[in-house]
């Protein structure tokens, strides 16, 4: 069975993001969507000893574009960001196993456009240290047509799905009926019951940050935070 997730390329995501590209056989960045401000696009939040904070990239608010035309023309929050990360978490356990690909990311190389960027991190990451084997793709790879719901169901029937699963929030949008109609099977992914772990000063604060603070307080363990307590379990 082929299954397949296709969402916008985000800004270093939060857990959930990465356990749906655990959880399909290939993942597609759908990035020839219109670009959405205040979105996650180009931000995400970490924790600081003052609470949650955001990480912004600079992009303007143009939403004229699509997300692969989204350019960042100046360089300087680069630098901005890698500070920010390293004054919340070089105290925590394991800043030092990520540093080296952070400092690469942030302070050796410049990004042109936002999704080229987004997509580097997201296949670093699951690659490099979650151990994900999915399969990535672009959406402009495939002929698709429509708008929205059209769009999407074109672009999962032309990459061959068995099935599709989808975020909660595509609910808004996605019309079931024409998944089922296509004999393609439509799951919608739940979030409930992630594991607890140390955060800043030894207590749980959110699930609902970038996966660099997962990644920084329990490193190599991070895929059990993720999906493997779900297969633990199962085993009670």
């Amino acid at each position: 069975m082929k299954k397949v997730a296709a969402i916008q390329s985000n800004y270093i995501p939060w857990k959930g993001y990465f356990d749906i590209i655990h959880d399909v056989n290939e993942f597609i960045f759908h990035d020839d969507l219109q670009y959405t401000k205040n979105d996650w696009r180009n931000r995400n939040k970490i924790l600081t000893a003052q609470g949650e904070k955001w990480l912004t990239i600079p992009v303007g608010t143009n939403e004229h574009r699509l997300i692969v035309e989204v350019q960042m023309k100046d360089s300087s929050w680069q630098k901005k960001h890698f500070k920010t990360l390293e004054m919340a978490y070089h105290k925590a356990p394991f800043w030092k196993r990520y540093e080296e690909f952070l400092s690469f990311v942030y302070l050796e190389k410049t990004w042109a456009y936002l999704y080229e960027l987004n997509r580097f991190l997201i296949e670093h990451i699951s690659r490099d240290f979650l151990g994900i084997t999915t399969k990535f793709s672009d959406s402009r790879d495939y002929a698709t047509h429509g708008v929205k719901h059209e769009k999407l169901l074109s672009l999962v029937k032309t990459a061959q799905a068995d099935l599709y699963l989808s975020g909660p929030s595509a609910k808004d949008y996605i019309i079931a009926e024409d998944y089922a109609d296509a004999g393609i099977e439509l799951v919608w992914k739940d979030y409930a019951g992630y594991p607890e772990y140390e955060q800043q000063g030894g207590l749980f604060v959110t699930h609902y940050v970038s996966i660099l603070d997962l990644l920084f307080n329990v490193g190599d363990e991070a895929p059990y935070y993720i999906w493997g307590w779900r297969e633990d379990s199962k085993k009670i």
